[in-house]
């Protein structure tokens, strides 16, 4: 395959570190003489012809912004057979040779069907919730956790001076690799994530059980997209009159997570897999997510990709129950 043109684009939700990723991809890709192209607002761009150049200078000064330089969007024409067509046209139309999608499981799920319909595609691993199959961390998980222990450390704080418990909803729609990273690292008293719900009136005694041992404060760390949500948990406890010891207060971070610079890990990240992409390009080798795996750049084909949501390890559940104690 010779390659003269390369494009990239964001697509799905925007993650710390994208933007270090973009500018990897093309200077690494100026590097190898190919021409390099970035794609507005994700596969919605994409379709809609919204191409234009980048060069060294237009990805300068961007690794330590935030969200995506690019602009990214959620795209459901994707999903059916005119959509892919319609976006495999657009890159022939602008002579393009490759592409490399930055993105989570929805984006690497369209990488793939483009792959299918036999054109050069290469994933980058990137969403907060980690949830990749392919890499054992993606790009902006580490800052988004970091981000939701520093929320927590506050809390905690103004938590002691009034004996009061809070309840943290950190984001994580169908998987609480999140809420139970920040809940081990902040020391939280009970975690409720999707993959093993909790009643409330276990939470309600774990959390009286912190009160009788003579505990300053109570802590719990809540998924968005747990059935016991936030909001439900603290109308519970409201409704039934369930003597917790602590006043509760609720706290939602939301989309908090996402906004701001990338941490030195995440821009790393990010780096090494944006310059990762383009080698595997250049070797003649693609439809497959570049992640990482056990200390290294590698590559996974998207057919293991897409469609699949990776676990959690419930081991750590089990570890943060007993350190709760």
């Amino acid at each position: 395959m010779q390659i003269q043109k390369i494009a990239v684009l964001t697509s799905g939700g925007d993650a710390p570190g994208m933007n270090a990723a973009i500018r990897a991809v093309v200077r690494t890709g100026l590097e190898k003489g190919w021409e390099t192209f970035g794609i507005r607002y994700g596969y919605t761009g994409l379709l809609n012809g919204n191409i234009i150049p980048l060069g060294m200078r237009d990805v300068g000064g961007i690794i330590q912004r935030g969200g995506t330089m690019l602009g990214s969007s959620r795209c459901p024409e994707m999903r059916n057979e005119e959509g892919k067509q319609k976006a495999l046209q657009a890159l022939k139309d602008n002579k393009i040779d490759a592409l490399v999608v930055i993105g989570g499981n929805g984006s690497q799920t369209g990488a793939y069907s483009l792959s299918q319909l036999g054109f050069p595609v290469v994933g980058i691993a990137s969403t907060i919730d980690n949830d990749l199959c392919g890499s054992d961390i993606t790009i902006g998980t580490d800052t988004a956790l970091n981000i939701a222990l520093e929320a927590i450390d506050r809390l905690k704080t103004t938590a002691s001076s009034h004996k009061r418990g809070f309840l943290l909803e950190v984001m994580g729609r169908n998987c609480g690799y999140l809420a139970l990273m920040a809940g081990i690292a902040g020391g939280a008293e009970a975690i409720v994530i999707p993959e093993a719900e909790l009643d409330p009136e276990t939470i309600a005694e774990q959390i009286h059980s912190s009160y009788e041992r003579g505990k300053a404060h109570a802590l719990i760390v809540v998924a968005e997209g747990a059935k016991n949500n936030a909001e439900s948990l603290i109308a519970y406890f409201k409704e039934h009159g369930k003597r917790l010891g602590f006043d509760l207060r609720l706290t939602k971070l939301g989309h908090v997570q996402r906004g701001g610079s990338p941490g030195a890990f995440d821009r790393i990240l990010a780096t090494r897999l944006g310059a990762g992409a383009v080698e595997y390009l250049s070797q003649g080798q693609h439809g497959v997510l570049v992640g990482w795996i056990n200390g290294n750049i590698s590559a996974t084909p998207l057919s293991e990709i897409a469609n699949k949501t990776k676990s959690i390890d419930m081991e750590l559940f089990k570890l943060a129950q007993i350190l709760s104690l």
